[in-house]
């Protein structure tokens, strides 16, 4: 095997094991979390999420895509995106004071649901909108890198961090620092995991949440590929939520 290929297959074995460990060790959150959302859903609430730097993937993972439930919303901004800048975006998710700002443009209330994506969970953007999601009355699930954030201080003026303020955590199992692979000759590790793992995350509770509410006789509404048969029946929940949903 070309030393390449080796390296790469060492990433492989790393995703691998961290995906095991998700398995081993987060099925109780999993479970949880997709009961929240579930009850959430079936007594008319709302489920949303955020994430910033490269966890704004997460956020939007949920959203308007096949197989996504059609009442999840992402909170969303242009300040959020590398468009706007990457070193902006990475100073915006430091700044204390924009949460607010942020969550005040959608219709949270009591009873709804947040997932709030971090792999630090240092940051003080995803750690205040995590502190006043629960001030409005929402659960709050936190996404992070349980290892990294325990190794480093929060930036946050409240002296914790995402983990420490959610209702509850679900680990990525990651390691400190994300990138997972040390190449010879590399200053610093190459090939981050949090994406892979986050992700899978994400739509465990998803497919979990599914489930329990078909088992309390709910019908969940969820998005059919538009690249098969779905364009009628995706424009027909675009139409029912389009004044609640600002992004459709």
């Amino acid at each position: 095997m070309i030393e390449s290929m080796f390296d790469a297959q060492r990433y492989l074995d790393t995703v691998s094991d961290q995906i095991r460990k998700v398995r081993e060790t987060q099925w109780q959150a999993i479970e949880t979390a997709g009961q929240w959302i579930a009850e959430a859903l079936t007594q008319d609430h709302w489920f949303y999420t955020f994430g910033t730097g490269h966890s704004r993937l997460l956020a939007e993972e949920v959203f308007h895509r096949a197989g996504g439930l059609a009442r999840a919303v992402p909170i969303l901004d242009p300040m959020i995106y590398f468009s706007a800048g990457a070193e902006n975006a990475t100073a915006f998710e430091r700044k204390e004071g924009a949460a607010k700002v942020l969550l005040d443009q959608y219709p949270v209330e009591a009873g709804d649901v947040i997932m709030i994506s971090s792999n630090s969970g240092r940051n003080a953007l995803p750690i205040e909108m995590a502190l006043d999601a629960k001030e409005r009355g929402l659960k709050v699930i936190a996404l992070v890198n349980l290892q990294h954030s325990q190794a480093w201080p929060t930036r946050h003026s409240s002296g914790k961090n995402l983990a420490e303020i959610a209702d509850l955590v679900l680990d990525n199992c990651g390691i400190e620092g994300d990138a997972a692979l040390e190449i010879e000759g590399i200053p610093g590790k190459v090939a981050p995991t949090s994406t892979i793992t986050g992700a899978l995350l994400v739509n465990l509770v998803l497919v979990s949440t599914v489930s329990t509410m078909k088992k309390m006789g709910q019908d969940p509404e969820i998005y059919i590929s538009s690249n098969s048969n779905g364009d009628d029946h995706n424009t027909k929940l675009a139409n029912k939520y389009r004044g609640r949903i600002r992004h459709l």
